[in-house]
């Protein structure tokens, strides 16, 4: 971030005609976009909505609110720097109880990844933080220099779904006895480290690895949970719920949740994926996957 304030928002917004097109909003609709991220979603929702509706755009992340504070301004739109989970909160705030929309994309903004104070990129050499709000919880290269191996593995395999998660820990566990690890590389170099052929591998060896202690840091599977069992009843009727997620531990949640509850219809039998064309022009959506319920 410079001096002059938040620099312009790089990220690009994943599956954009697909989200805005299974939102099904209109001229005079409230919508919550539930990860405002670099508001790309967002600008294209209050278009739609215009003067006489209105998006409620939440982050987590203080810098998101910020540069979209600049980027939207003189749009209907109402920032809050909140989770998502605590969506009715917000909405009780405005003075409002019911919404016709809610976008969550659970996916990190390019602007977090450019971040090298954050620790989201293999190659920082900033502190491997990983929060999203950096006054919340601890960072990440705290929890990997205090947890016991076994622990360590243990969420490693769990949040990261990564099969060398023992490796992994035995081996953090070995080098931080001789120095404190700190920095997102560090880590990095000892995840790819730990791999027979790293350079065979299709994704970067440590993507598991950083999943994981992101996921830790932030409580993020417990957010979506919450969320999931909450954010229904902010729907009018036909209101519909959008969410894109970019791994399997969040895809299952929402499909799970879609299917079981009552209050929900389910539009999307199979998630809706990025196309030829914008898997050409945005690597980032090759992973994102739509999936939309609608309110009964």
């Amino acid at each position: 971030m410079s001096d002059q304030g938040p620099n312009p928002s790089i990220h690009v917004s994943v599956l954009p005609k697909e989200t805005i097109d299974n939102l099904s909003i209109k001229a005079g609709s409230v919508v919550i976009d539930g990860t405002l991220g670099g508001g790309g979603h967002t600008g294209k929702i209050a278009e739609i909505v215009g003067k006489d509706g209105l998006v409620i755009g939440l982050d987590r992340d203080p810098e998101a609110i910020m540069r979209c504070e600049v980027s939207l301004a003189g749009q209907p739109v109402v920032l809050s720097q909140s989770n998502f989970s605590e969506a009715s909160e917000v909405l009780e705030e405005l003075g409002l109880t019911k919404v016709d929309g809610i976008l969550l994309d659970l996916g990190l903004s390019s602007d977090q990844l450019e971040d090298q104070t954050r620790g989201f990129s293999f190659n920082s050499d900033g502190p491997l933080d990983l929060r999203f709000d950096k006054h919340e919880g601890e960072p990440a290269y705290r929890l990997i220099n205090r947890m016991r191996q076994e622990h360590l593995a243990n969420l490693i395999y769990e949040f990261g779904e990564e099969r060398l998660s023992r490796r992994i820990a035995r081996k953090i566990v070995a080098l931080r006895g001789q120095e404190e690890l700190r920095t997102a590389k560090q880590i990095s170099d000892v995840v790819y480290g730990c791999y027979p052929n790293p350079q065979r591998q299709r994704i970067h060896p440590a993507t598991r690895t950083f999943q994981a202690l992101r996921i830790a840091v932030n409580d993020e599977l417990r957010s979506l949970e919450i969320a999931l069992k909450r954010l229904p009843d902010l729907l009018t009727a036909g209101g519909r719920l959008c969410i894109i997620s970019f791994h399997s531990l969040e895809d299952r949640r929402v499909k799970r949740a879609f299917l079981a509850d009552e209050r929900l219809e389910v539009l999307t039998r199979k998630p809706i994926i990025a196309g030829d064309k914008e898997l050409h022009h945005n690597s980032r959506s090759r992973s994102a996957k739509l999936r939309v319920a609608r309110r009964r």
